[in-house]
């Protein structure tokens, strides 16, 4: 979920894409990050760190206070979104499926994958997100599974709105569910978003058009695949994650 504004942005549309031009043309070619000052996202001012990383005397010890998962703790409902309350959800029913993989193509196998998205309508179930979109009783928004030994995952879902976010005037986010894939410990732990094909909205969004390479920026959305559609149930969409290497999927730990 991009962090709303607490207030209605007077920056336009124009400036923003100035700015997005302006640092696509100064930035450094192969660069698998945007920079953290970021001027095209606003609030990326304040949020970014200041200061130089500070190095750990014990890395391992970080993981003794980290959060743990067993494979017990992943239920059968948890990665079929439509199934966690009592009534279906309102909106197009999408499942979305693919493959963890490392640089050399190998599965990532008993990866724990985590999504969360907003509904149908474009809203979060956030305390956060207030704007003037219905919540839907029956959808939370959050999922989780297990990579099987192909390294597959698999999510049934409905698909979700865009939603506006209030980094400028009339700004509007493209339809996309967040992934979090957290490795072999929870320091390793990795997120980005997957977005869906043919929209609009990439045009206008500071978040995505801050991947400058072209073929990273495709990566990062998923095809419409008509033979993991179900008939008269969900349309479906493959979408593989690449953990490294030169095909790497565009992750948010150096934004």
């Amino acid at each position: 979920m991009a962090p709303r504004m607490d207030r209605r942005a007077s920056t336009g549309q124009a400036e923003i894409d100035r700015q997005t031009q302006r640092y696509r043309e100064r930035a450094v070619p192969g660069a698998r990050h945007p920079e953290r000052d970021y001027p095209p996202y606003r609030s990326s001012e304040s949020r970014h760190p200041r200061q130089p990383l500070v190095a750990l005397a014990d890395p391992e010890a970080v993981e003794l206070t980290g959060p743990v998962f067993g494979v017990t703790d992943v239920t059968d409902l948890d990665h079929d979104l439509t199934r966690q309350h009592p009534g279906e959800p309102l909106g197009e029913r999408i499942t979305v499926t693919g493959r963890v993989l490392d640089r050399a193509g190998r599965p990532v196998r008993r990866q724990l994958v985590e999504i969360w998205q907003a509904n149908a309508s474009g809203r979060y179930a956030h305390l956060r997100d207030q704007h003037p979109a219905p919540l839907d009783p029956n959808f939370t928004g959050v999922g989780r599974c297990l990579t099987d030994d192909q390294g597959r995952y698999r999510f049934t879902t409905v698909k979700p709105g865009a939603y506006p976010w209030r980094n400028h005037d009339n700004a509007w986010r493209p339809a996309h569910i967040h992934f979090s894939l957290f490795g072999t410990a929870f320091s390793q732990r990795l997120i980005t978003q997957m977005y869906f094909p043919g929209d609009p909205l990439f045009r206008y969004d500071p978040i995505i058009q801050s991947v400058t390479d072209d073929r990273v920026r495709e990566r990062l959305v998923a095809a419409y695949d008509h033979d993991l559609s179900t008939p008269e149930f969900s349309l479906g969409y493959r979408w593989d994650i690449v953990l490294d290497g030169p095909a790497a999927t565009w992750t948010e730990d150096g934004a």
